[in-house]
């Protein structure tokens, strides 16, 4: 297998150090040197790097070539072209979660001595969330951050004010509130709309949404707990009663979404949320910008909130859910425990160890570019780029927000949920390890779509996960697997 080819231990994340860099960029200074990106088909991700390749070539004579490839294919094209040594791509930009398993086998650059020779990312306005762990491995930055991901969840204020209900803090009440509203007229085109729209699709993003779901009721103890495993045995923590009741509660939400949900990605869900047709969404960032662009149904009518919460969570000894209290639920706020999930991690750069100290430099000052304030904070405002925010100077002014199109109020409540997920002591870390997209994107989404199809029972389906990440697990290494894991989370003894 392909991972195989990374040769060594996974703990040897001993990617080649460059040579410090020297000075800022001038005019022309990169005049003939290609950066060759890989990344997503745009507009989102790609489209926005596009047009800020063609500004870094016209202030420093770099090329920027941005190819795009879909989505489940990323990954695997990037390990087999640096993994093989082909080395056709520079840069990389994917899920900051997937980096790991490239950083364990010295395929990328540690960006450590550019950083500290850059006197215009400012990491300390980044997101403490995305500054110490999406983009470090064993302490050390190998990622540039350009999009901030984790989830929350929009409802239509003017919907819920008329059915006289709150936005829900638990998963119990996600579910009665969707019951509640559901066939009600919420863009008044005379037709019945659906109490929530999610995407449930195999091969696509469900696998995300149900983390989001059990994250609440798996973690409370802080984000270096974890959602997966025992970080000492790696022991899965699936087959408990927590992601039962979170593979039910969102089973339980088909029937108050549309009725081919089971065949609807991100796309389809956001296209009936701008049409007015969504009492409620669970999504990243990008709702609140594309609620404001020329076509929407919804600008100004959608609130956000940190993701619902549980009242219940794993005991991890029993596999049973236990109630909140001072000891089981250290961060619950009016005894519900909140634990907002990092989904995806964000879109992130890695830099291609193969490469010259001159084309390492350019790589590195294209991807700050696009990560410092100047840039981004303007990004994160468009909803059409795919960008979210992750800078703190993102969150702490509405200017910039109002000046797209946002309501003062409507910013004001979109920045506010976010400031809470990402500054929340118990936010949950997607996957970080080698491996991360076998575990997820095959054998959890997999598992979850027979299991919403009525193909096998949930109890069925968690066995079968667990077995399903055991194999990875073994297949990496046992002791690796658990050390990077223990790493990812922040424990280092």
């Amino acid at each position: 297998m392909l991972r195989k080819l990374l040769g060594g231990s996974a703990l040897a994340l001993t990617a080649a150090m460059a040579t410090v860099p020297t000075t800022a960029v001038a005019d022309g200074h990169y005049d003939g040197v290609t950066i060759n990106i890989l990344t997503r088909p745009g507009p989102v991700i790609a489209g926005r790097m596009v047009e800020r390749g063609e500004e870094f070539t016209a202030m420093t004579g770099a090329e920027v070539r941005v190819a795009e490839v879909p989505f489940a294919e990323i990954f695997q094209k990037l390990l087999t072209d640096w993994a093989t040594g082909t080395n056709s791509i520079d840069v990389g930009v994917f899920a900051s979660g997937w980096g790991v398993e490239l950083v364990s086998g010295g395929l990328v650059a540690n960006l450590d001595p550019f950083i500290e020779a850059d006197d215009k990312i400012n990491l300390q306005d980044i997101a403490p969330y995305f500054r110490d762990f999406n983009q470090k491995v064993e302490g050390s930055t190998y990622f540039i951050t350009i999009d901030g991901d984790f989830q929350m969840m929009y409802y239509r204020t003017d919907v819920f004010e008329e059915a006289g209900l709150e936005p829900p803090r638990t998963w119990e009440e996600y579910l009665e509130v969707g019951a509640a509203i559901h066939g009600m007229d919420m863009n008044g085109d005379g037709e019945p709309d659906f109490g929530s729209c999610t995407f449930m699709k195999r091969n696509a993003q469900s696998y995300f949404a149900i983390q989001s779901i059990a994250a609440g009721m798996v973690q409370s103890k802080g984000t270096s707990e974890g959602l997966y495993f025992d970080p000492e045995t790696m022991t899965p923590k699936i087959n408990n009663d927590a992601w039962k009741k979170a593979f039910e509660v969102f089973k339980a939400s088909v029937a108050f979404n549309p009725p081919d949900v089971l065949n609807h990605d991100i796309g389809d869900t956001r296209g009936l949320a701008l049409a007015g047709r969504c009492g409620m969404v669970i999504d990243w960032g990008d709702i609140g910008p594309l609620s404001i662009e020329e076509g929407s149904q919804i600008k100004d009518k959608v609130g956000a909130i940190i993701m619902p919460g549980s009242t219940e969570v794993l005991d991890v000894e029993t596999g049973s859910l236990v109630a909140c209290d001072d000891t089981t639920c250290p961060h619950a706020v009016d005894g519900v425990n909140f634990a907002p999930f990092a989904a995806f991690g964000g879109w992130t750069g890695a830099i291609s160890a193969t490469l010259d100290d001159q084309k390492k430099q350019a790589a590195y000052d294209f991807l700050s570019y696009m990560n410092q304030a100047e840039q981004s904070n303007l990004d994160v405002t468009m909803g059409w780029t795919g960008y979210n925010p992750y800078r703190n100077s993102q969150l702490d002014d509405t200017a910039a927000w109002v000046d797209a199109g946002f309501s003062e109020a409507s910013a004001a409540n979109y920045l506010s949920a976010i400031k809470e997920s990402l500054n929340h002591p118990n936010m949950a870390s997607d996957f970080r390890i080698p491996g991360a997209q076998q575990y997820t994107g095959v054998v959890l989404d997999r598992e979850l779509a027979r299991y919403l199809a009525g193909e096998i029972t949930v109890e069925q389906a968690l066995e079968n996960i667990e077995e399903g990440w055991e194999e990875i697990t073994d297949d990496f290494g046992r002791e690796d697997q658990a050390a990077i894991y223990s790493l990812s989370l922040g424990i280092t003894n």
